[in-house]
């Protein structure tokens, strides 16, 4: 038998052994129970006898006829077996791979079934004997490569703990300081026992800071100016960077790749650089007819026109995002007679909802925290920003009634910390609630990967 037969053929050429082999052992047992007794008879009385055809399975040997005087009483019939006896048991078979099966001499070794009997690898070992099996079979490379791993897979755990340990330490020190400090009475400060816990809680602090800051005033109330140009310009600004991410990435124009080039410098440029033309610009709008210093139009416009605070790097995130839609949802628009506009709104826009959450959550931080820009185009009008910046000289005028008073800033440290933590809260609060929506929305918009 050929060991490069397949299974199928194996399996036939297996039945076919057994097959022969059962014929021949039931030959060799009918031979032994049916050969007649053997009688002595002279040769001239027995006729001649001619030889009868045997087949290949089975050769039967055809007794003398005897003479009825010479011929033996047949042994008499064995009682039947009742009803009521017990049957015989059958024998238990016996597996072709055992060698002292009777057909297991004729049957050869590549047509035996493979038969084993239940383990399991590796019972009983501990890690590192199984580790130390597994090494011998490798080569010089994979052990060295093995172990290599296994070093990292250990040591990763510690340095992993390391670096978040130190950005959150980082992050967190001085959100700690905020709390410690905006919550304690000024004299604790002189106290060099107390360095995190407070000894005296107090609200005095934060109440006598949000009163300075003008957070309660009812005219040009910080806060309220801050939300009417934060909340605002952050939506105008989500809606045409939206616009033109779109049309970058899905229209072909002509010059599309040099405006493209514009907005990428939009984003390397810094805004110090073209502060001067747009102070001239908004000074003498309209040709001069206008001024609009002071005016929230100054951060209005820029945002309607797709160029405020970061836009550049707002339109590349839609761009990134739409890029990476498939292209049959607009053709099916198409095919059911939407124009441009309207597949805009009515098919990419509920596509792109994660985009415009993180777009919108990023232009309200930036516009929160934005001073430079609030601070060249407004005198008067008074932001979140713009107060924190000039609260050491508020403090003097409002809580010691001087404004050149000259006070360490030792003991004025609990009132600027306060102050920093009133204007972080928030933006504390606002990402406590959408922290998954956001970084689901970073995930999704193309800035990473």
């Amino acid at each position: 038998m050929n060991k490069n037969m397949t299974p199928e053929e194996k399996k036939f050429a297996l039945e076919e052994i057994m097959a022969e082999a059962a014929a021949k052992r039931a030959a060799k047992l009918t031979a032994e129970h049916e050969a007649p007794a053997v009688t002595t008879v002279p040769a001239e009385n027995v006729p001649p006898q001619t030889p009868r055809p045997t087949t290949q399975a089975t050769a039967h040997i055809i007794p003398l006829a005897e003479p009825e005087a010479t011929r033996e009483p047949e042994p008499e019939a064995a009682p039947e077996p009742s009803a009521d006896a017990a049957e015989p048991t059958e024998a238990p078979r016996r597996p072709l791979s055992d060698p002292d099966h009777p057909v297991s001499d004729h049957i050869p070794d590549c047509a035996k079934p493979d038969v084993h009997e239940e383990h399991h690898v590796g019972e009983g070992m501990s890690p590192k004997e199984a580790m130390r099996i597994r090494m011998k079979n490798m080569n010089k490379q994979e052990i060295a490569y093995l172990r290599r791993k296994q070093i990292f897979e250990k040591c990763w755990p510690f340095f992993r703990f390391l670096i978040l340990f130190g950005l959150g330490f980082v992050i967190l020190t001085p959100l700690m300081f905020m709390l410690s400090y905006g919550f304690r009475e000024n004299a604790d400060m002189n106290d060099p026992t107390i360095i995190w816990i407070p000894r005296h809680l107090t609200l005095r602090i934060m109440k006598q800071t949000i009163n300075a800051m003008g957070l309660t005033r009812s005219s040009n109330n910080p806060l309220i100016n801050t939300l009417v140009l934060n909340i605002g310009c952050s939506i105008c600004q989500v809606v045409t960077c939206a616009i033109t991410g779109y049309g970058f990435a899905r229209f072909k124009f002509k010059g599309r790749n040099l405006l493209f080039g514009i907005v990428v410098l939009m984003i390397l440029v810094p805004t110090q650089i073209i502060s001067i033309p747009l102070y001239s610009t908004f000074r003498n709008f309209l040709f001069g007819t206008v001024n609009l210093i002071d005016n929230m139009l100054v951060m209005y416009l820029p945002a309607l026109t797709a160029n405020g605070i970061r836009a550049g790097l707002m339109i590349f995130i839609f761009r990134q995002f739409f890029r990476g839609l498939p292209k049959e949802l607009e053709d099916a628009a198409y095919l059911d007679g939407c124009g441009p506009f309207k597949t805009f709104v009515k098919v990419m826009v509920p596509n792109a909802a994660s985009s415009f959450l993180t777009v919108f959550l990023f232009s309200i931080v930036w516009y929160w925290n934005d001073y430079y820009v609030a601070s060249s185009f407004f005198t008067n009008t008074k932001t979140i920003s713009l107060v924190l910046k000039n609260l050491d000289g508020i403090l003097n005028i409002e809580i010691f009634n001087n404004a050149n008073a000259n006070i360490s800033a030792r003991e004025k440290i609990v009132w600027l910390e306060a102050g920093c933590l009133i204007s972080i809260t928030p933006m504390l609060i606002l990402y406590a609630f959408l922290q998954k929506h956001f970084t689901e929305g970073i995930e999704r918009s193309g800035i990473v990967g």
